[in-house]
């Protein structure tokens, strides 16, 4: 401690003009003249000092003491790419959905604007889980920091609801039924819930209303709610002190100069050395997310929410986003009325009741010690089990549901509550370890003891969760390439699609200069060949069909195709193309192996000629269709008809996500500069590393 003590004087003296220095130079004069006004009607220099420079943390942090600042990072960034994101967006139920795809695909680089907001929807509470599970590992919550926890809670409960109504912004059918299917909860209140429900809604159903509300609470109340309580949050942990691995207070060991000896200045210490490396570790794996997987298989972004919100149209599983799984499976896991009231009722008050009871945390652990490392067995598997129980919901609420899937949620319900209600026993009755006087800097527990303990992790959640796992029937889909790079193939596609597509089915959210622009095709040849109406060359790529004639002729109007390439795979585009048969029993004569009792014709049979299907039974007993290609029909061989669909899945896959290549391209330079930027910072904070070891 004297090393940085001589160190900071040091600088002290190089600031002040006091030591061997040259005079500081006028433009150092100024600003510290400036500051020193500042200071003299506005603390900043203490306020420094108190919660940076001579606030003193535990030098054996570890690993779990990043996700802390992780989250701020995280805050910082969501309301920097929130704000630009309202720029652009339209709080109508008419002009939402066309507004995200707006800032999609004509906001200069709004679709990374967006991927940065999605991710770090996902990231903030994933950093913030992890923050949260180390504060009961190490007993965060205990005495004297109970309002810490307290705090935190509220931050918690507030970014649950924050995301709730960012959820819905999007308005797409996942949006809009997740949003349905939460808010109707509230109508499950005995005597008050119908009232309330029209109340929350601001109608009688899900509308524009709605939507124009949860914008305001997402973008003005709850952000302004959030800050605040982050705020608190970090004046209450300054106010006691950080915790540590140990849970030992630091305050009770001090040296001469009044300082505590195994602790060190939380600046530069901890800002230089401890967690600018990390964050830029963090942003390196945050970035390669949002430029090569930024739907993260439909978890981060939902494939269904592609598709516009539509109010008639119930898909058959609304799970809401993972980050909220948890919960959402307590809340299927009750399945019994009780006292005459709505098991509805009963399973909101349990899924509510999974947040409230973590408020009262530090009031039901008894244990004398604070950290798990001294924490008798008891707590050590509760803790366990307790997250094998989160993260078994977790993967529980992704799912359909079915009676073993129902009986394990409730039985990891039962776990997840049991982790708190027993708790002052456990806690009581356990069998402590010594606790040091002082930190340790050592690692407690060996890597064979780690792996052990992941893999006893895994096996917990994993087994369960295979016994009631139920075998999914997968389509048989014939393998597509795509490949952006081939201009030839994009130029044909959107000839197919204008010759035989556009006249039921629009792109309204692409443009024909964009598209003309990345497949280079001339101008002129767009205005002779594509656009067939009065449409500007910089127009949206629209069909004169009207909704009226479409639901008329078809019973409803033909899906705009724009984004069928982010919704279907393109196996699934590819194979559904090449699956339509000859059937008379339906209204237009034809049928799909793919998409059985398929509302459209076969605008491709011209090409392909008739198809009959077959029926035999397969090896599993069966019946199965298997498509014949009628000899001498169609104008194209079958060879020929297959690169026709090759085609056109390319093309549609392109328009679905046109900066796709353009994403991954940037995000290559941006992992480098991440890379040279972490050898930068690692080599600055090894610098501040040595003053303190």
């Amino acid at each position: 401690m004297s090393d940085i003590s001589e160190a900071q004087n040091t600088m002290d003296e190089k600031q002040t003009g006091t030591g061997n220095s040259t005079t500081p130079s006028r433009l150092v004069t100024g600003l510290t003249g400036f500051r020193d006004w500042v200071d003299a009607r506005l603390p900043i220099v203490n306020a420094w000092e108190k919660h940076l420079s001579k606030y003193y943390a535990p030098k054996n942090f570890n690993f779990w003491y990043f996700f802390g600042v992780l989250s701020m990072v995280v805050l910082v960034l969501q309301l920097l790419t929130g704000i630009w994101l309202t720029m652009n967006y339209t709080p109508s139920a008419e002009e939402a959905f066309a507004s995200v795809e707006y800032i999609m695909r004509d906001v200069n680089s709004g679709y990374i604007l967006r991927y940065l907001h999605s991710t770090g929807a996902s990231a903030f509470f994933l950093v913030v889980y992890l923050h949260m599970f180390r504060g009961l590992m190490y007993g965060s919550y205990k005495k004297p920091r109970e309002l810490i926890w307290v705090f935190g809670m509220a931050i918690y409960l507030v970014l649950v609801m924050e995301g709730f109504m960012g959820y819905v912004l999007p308005w797409g059918q996942m949006s809009y039924w997740g949003a349905n299917v939460i808010v109707s909860l509230v109508g499950a209140i005995p005597i008050v819930g119908d009232e309330l429900l029209v109340w929350v809604r601001g109608d009688y159903l899900i509308s524009g209303a709605t939507l124009t509300r949860f914008f305001a609470l997402h973008v003005v109340a709850l952000p302004i709610v959030l800050l605040a309580l982050v705020v608190l949050h970090i004046l209450a942990l300054h106010e006691v002190g950080s915790n540590n691995p140990d849970g030992v207070d630091i305050k009770k060991n001090k040296g001469p100069d009044g300082k505590p000896v195994d602790g060190v200045p939380f600046h530069p210490y901890y800002t230089m050395y401890h967690d600018l490396p990390a964050i830029v570790v963090f942003l390196f794996v945050f970035c390669f997310v949002v430029f090569f997987t930024p739907e993260m298989g439909g978890y981060f972004l939902e494939i269904a929410n592609f598709q516009e919100a539509d109010p008639l149209v119930t898909p058959e599983h609304v799970p809401p986003v993972w980050y909220y799984t948890p919960f959402y499976s307590m809340l299927r896991a009750v399945t019994y009325p009780l006292l005459g009231i709505d098991a509805k009722f009963w399973g909101l008050i349990v899924m509510f009741s999974a947040i409230a009871i973590l408020f009262v945390l530090p009031w039901l652990d008894k244990s004398p010690v604070n950290s798990m490392r001294y924490k008798g067995w008891y707590s050590r598997v509760a803790l366990l089990l307790f997250i094998v129980s989160f993260l078994i919901l977790g993967v529980l609420g992704t799912q359909a549901v079915s009676p073993a899937k129902t009986f394990l949620a409730q039985v990891m319900t039962v776990v997840y509550f049991a982790y708190f209600f027993l708790m002052p026993w456990y806690t009581r009755k356990e069998r402590t370890f010594p606790v040091p006087e002082r930190i340790t800097m050592g690692r407690w527990i060996t890597w064979p003891q780690l792996a052990i303990t992941l893999l006893l992790l895994v096996a917990l959640v994993f087994i369960p969760l295979r016994v009631v796992a139920a075998e999914a029937g997968n389509l048989p889909l014939e393998h597509a390439e795509v490949d952006f790079d081939d201009k030839d193939s994009l130029q044909r596609g959107w000839k197919y699609y204008a010759n035989y597509c556009v006249s039921c089915h629009s792109l309204q959210y692409a443009r024909y200069a964009r598209t003309a622009s990345d497949l280079d095709v001339p101008e002129e040849l767009v205005l002779e060949n594509i656009i067939f109406d009065d449409a500007a060359f910089g127009d949206l790529i629209e069909n004169s069909m009207s909704e009226d004639d479409a639901k008329a002729w078809f019973g409803a109007a033909p899906p705009d195709l724009t984004l069928i390439g982010r919704v279907r795979s393109p196996d699934w585009i590819y194979t559904y193309l090449k699956s339509f048969y000859n059937d008379d029993s339906r209204p237009l004569g034809t049928n799909n192996t793919i998409f059985a009792n398929v509302g459209m014709p076969n605008v491709l049979h011209e090409l392909q000629g008739d198809v009959e299907c077959e029926m035999h039974m397969d090896d599993h007993g069966e019946e199965s269709c298997e498509l014949q290609r009628a000899e001498g029909t169609g104008t194209m061989t079958e060879q020929e008809f297959d690169q026709v669909a090759a085609d056109i899945t390319n093309f549609l896959y392109y328009i679905g996500e046109p900066m796709r290549e353009r994403r991954k391209e940037i995000g290559v330079w941006v992992l480098a500069f991440l890379a040279l930027l972490y050898v930068f910072v690692w080599a600055t904070a090894r610098e501040f590393g040595k003053d303190y070891h």
